[in-house]
């Protein structure tokens, strides 16, 4: 029986490289998979996933309008998929999310979205949200904070790289925009600026 799992992690933990060698491991076996990403994210090119050790694949591109069940049916009707991979799944929204699900429940085709699971202010995205709720499979992938913890938050830096509290929850970015801290770093980093916020005041 097909299953949805949801790969979680925070900023630089390698979900990207993870997927493609998933994708790798079944299109070796002669199998098909169809790869999505976020429409928003042209970090790498529109329609392209690259890894930091430089992987990289060719990726259907979704957005908010997107329906995401209809477009793999439609092309498992073309040439059976054996498994559909999604990254950066925390910009999903609920309903996509749903059609995952039935995609992995009445097509029977594994369905492996990668992602973060909050942003930088330590919230949920809605992806996120409803994958934690309904994935059948929930793994971690881990990343290390600077003092050697598990890293699990992610910090944002202005373009003076002062840390940021509060903005947008999307600001598409890499490493000279965010940084993947442990939850104390994280805490301290965040009560020095509002210390420095309250002083100035």
């Amino acid at each position: 029986m097909a299953q949805l799992y949801f790969y979680y992690s925070a900023m630089n933990a390698g979900k990207s490289t993870s997927l493609l060698q998933s994708s790798y491991n079944y299109n070796e076996r002669g199998m098909r998979t169809l790869i999505f990403t976020a429409e928003i994210d042209t970090r790498f090119g529109k329609g392209k996933i690259s890894s930091r050790i430089g992987l990289s694949a060719d990726a259907f591109l979704f957005s908010q309008q997107t329906d995401i069940g209809e477009l793999i049916r439609n092309e498992n009707k073309q040439e059976t998929v054996h498994c559909v991979l999604v990254d950066e799944c925390q910009f999903l929204t609920k309903e996509q999310v749903k059609q995952l699900c039935k995609v992995t429940d009445y097509d029977d085709i594994p369905v492996l979205c990668y992602g973060l699971r909050t942003d930088f202010r330590g919230e949920l995205f809605s992806g996120s949200q409803y994958l934690l709720a309904w994935a059948d499979k929930l793994v971690e992938l881990k990343t290390i904070c600077h003092c050697g913890r598990k890293a699990s938050r992610a910090l944002r830096f202005d373009n003076k790289g002062v840390v940021m509290c509060d903005g947008d929850q999307v600001d598409i970015g890499g490493n000279e925009k965010y940084v993947s801290v442990c939850r104390k770093h994280y805490t301290d980093a965040i009560n020095e600026v509002k210390g420095k916020r309250k002083d100035s005041m």
